[in-house]
């Protein structure tokens, strides 16, 4: 049932925004520059989340089945705005779980998502793997080949992904493969590799500019075995699905493609974590602009600061409405006909980038410094012109929607 698009989420969601607030700034705040230090997987963060129910899939299904659309996006809001690192630590598994959601049937949800997150004893986390070497933006160049052995009733993987959020040390792979090169992205599946599964390791693990506290490393898939359930839709719908992609017939609605449709579901939420980043940034620049003094006063009396600051507040501001916007049209299943989910992942992206330079600049020589979280608010932004989608992709599906002509 369809809700009216409103910008006061109500008291729930106020209640639940005020909970994570207070998780972020007691518990991911005072962790976030030795987790960034230390390059590594912040388990006693997670497992803090997981204690209180934010690291569930009950907490993230309560947040996307919210009548007023806005649960997801004030929920990452709110994490990454206490440190967008050990946020995607967080919150990295639920990409795949949106992967499972997205393509997958009843049977698999229940009996796969579950695992994705352990339990509050024993965390888990997953990780979705689209991504390759010569295949990142241009999704139909994906060269793991996933082969149905029908004596077995098992497809056999094989290639190697990159870019893997949580690759490696995740209990539960999503991985999308092509399974007929000739149909291009229309040839493609996901598949779930189930935990301890022969032949899927970690490759590289990436020394990262930013969000460092986040895993991204390769995986390598080499002769993995898994069951035919464990194709995402079941057999008889990708064999229908190719069936109709070899003579030609577009299906409506974007399932299609299995890694487009995780990307779609996940654009909005992605802009709110840059929300989140770019607010943490502009905070601290206005604190610092009120309490620091230069020729006598503070420096927020000077109009060059104060308009800096000015447009940091109104980019984040626009930068929200249009996030709220796509994410209630997205709940309330109402088409994206100007590629909405798009520009709100465009924008949010470019805001959190241009709020933290600028919030450096405000700081001067301390915004360059460690001892000020800016300049790792800054590194953490730069991804988000790049991952789920780079500016110019967004730019590219923006001006496709828009035009209604296949811009190249």
């Amino acid at each position: 049932m369809s809700s009216t698009f409103s910008l006061d989420p109500g008291a729930d969601q106020l209640a639940v925004r005020d909970w994570l607030h207070g998780f972020a700034a007691d518990v991911m705040r005072p962790a976030a520059a030795e987790w960034d230090e230390r390059e590594e997987t912040p388990w006693p963060v997670i497992q803090e989340a997981a204690k209180l129910g934010i690291y569930s899939l009950d907490f993230y299904a309560q947040q996307y089945f919210d009548p007023s659309g806005v649960g997801i996006p004030i929920a990452m809001e709110e994490l990454f705005w206490g440190d967008a690192g050990i946020g995607l630590s967080i919150v990295g598994t639920t990409l795949a779980a949106v992967a499972v959601l997205a393509n997958g049937t009843d049977e698999q949800i229940g009996t796969w998502t579950p695992q994705m997150f352990g339990t509050p004893e024993d965390v888990k986390v997953a990780a979705f793997c689209s991504s390759e070497p010569d295949a990142g933006s241009d999704v139909s160049a994906l060269r793991t080949r996933a082969v149905y052995d029908e004596a077995r009733d098992e497809w056999v993987l094989n290639g190697t992904k990159t870019w893997a959020t949580n690759g490696g040390i995740a209990a539960v792979h999503v991985v999308v493969a092509t399974v007929d090169p000739a149909l291009g992205a229309k040839g493609q599946a996901s598949f779930v590799v189930p935990p301890g599964t022969p032949g899927l390791s970690q490759g590289q693990k990436f020394k990262k500019h930013g969000i460092r506290a986040s895993h991204t490393a390769e995986v390598v898939l080499d002769g993995v075995r898994v069951p035919g359930s464990c194709l995402l839709g079941g057999k008889e719908k990708l064999d229908e699905r190719l069936a109709r992609a070899r003579e030609g017939v577009k299906r409506a609605g974007g399932r299609g493609n299995a890694a487009m449709a995780t990307f779609e579901a996940s654009r909005p939420a992605v802009g709110a974590q840059a929300i989140g980043i770019a607010r943490a940034a502009y905070e601290v620049a206005l604190d610092y602009a009120r309490t620091r003094e230069q020729f006598g006063r503070p420096i927020i009396d000077n109009q060059g600061v104060a308009f800096q600051l000015a447009d940091m507040r109104t980019r984040i501001d626009a930068a929200r409405l249009l996030v709220w916007r796509a994410s209630w049209m997205a709940v309330n299943n109402q088409p994206f006909t100007a590629a909405e989910g798009s520009m709100s992942k465009l924008y949010a992206g470019e805001t959190a980038k241009y709020v933290t330079a600028q919030a450096m600049q405000i700081l001067g020589g301390n915004g360059f410094t460690r001892e000020y979280p800016v300049e790792r608010m800054h590194r953490d932004s730069a991804i988000y012109s790049i991952f789920e989608g780079t500016s110019e992709i967004q730019r590219l599906v923006i001006a496709r929607a828009i035009s209604g002509m296949p811009i190249r």
